[in-house]
């Protein structure tokens, strides 16, 4: 089965990251998934940033969680928006701030995409994703080579766990076999690194270079189906 090829934050390197040119240019290249980093603003409208503040992107010296919606600039998306610019493609969305998720999951909802929509970030997040939405597909991201406690696994139920490249091993793929995980990989943008993790059999690989990404992986047959 081949690994699904996911778009971090786009096509960050042909668009500003987190933004609707960047996911429909990841979409026109091929990607199987878009991961796309959602916060949410002072009024509550989830939106694609993955600072806390909009200074490195925007050049706006001021903390999201600080600003309305109506006074964002120009190209921010909203998570709604977001979902439907990329219509027909899985949308992996990564969150920081347990807090926001009854917004997020509210957002998903409204824009009609659960089905293809599955979350990420950390147990505290993911957690609060699981209590909005008993249903929600969960990728909890994990940052140890330690395997996940067996009563977390239990509380959160997630499908998958979410590594960072250098974490990924045989012993802990096998572990996550055996727990029925999905193993996907984060952020591989080398091809030698791409090729470690389709030979360790992992599911799903993200990469801000999709193209390479795409290419590193040959011929594919279908990636595995959604839930």
């Amino acid at each position: 089965m081949a690994a699904v090829a996911v778009a971090h934050r786009g096509d960050p390197y042909r668009h500003r990251e987190n933004t609707l040119p960047s996911l429909r240019s990841a979409l026109r290249a091929g990607a199987d998934a878009v991961e796309m980093d959602v916060r949410v603003t002072r009024d509550g409208v989830p939106v694609l940033l993955h600072d806390p503040t909009l200074a490195r992107l925007w050049g706006v010296d001021a903390a999201l969680a600080e600003l309305p919606a109506a006074d964002l600039p120009p190209g921010v998306p909203t998570l709604y928006e977001a979902l439907g610019a990329v219509e027909g493609c899985r949308a992996l969305v990564d969150m920081t701030v347990p807090e926001s998720a009854p917004a997020v999951v509210a957002a998903v909802r409204d824009a009609g995409a659960e089905d293809r929509t599955y979350y990420c970030g950390d147990a505290a997040v993911m957690l609060a994703v699981r209590d909005r939405d008993p249903a929600a597909e969960i990728a909890l991201t994990w940052k140890t080579a330690a395997p996940v406690p067996p009563l977390l696994l239990t509380e959160l139920r997630p499908r998958w766990i979410n590594l960072r490249f250098g974490l990924v091993r045989s012993p802990l793929v096998a572990w996550a076999r055996g727990e029925g995980l999905l193993v996907g990989a984060w952020t591989a943008d080398l091809r030698r690194t791409m090729r470690r993790l389709e030979r360790l059999g992992v599911d799903a690989i993200t990469s801000n270079r999709i193209d390479v990404l795409l290419d590193a992986l040959g011929d594919r047959q279908d990636p595995p189906a959604r839930r």
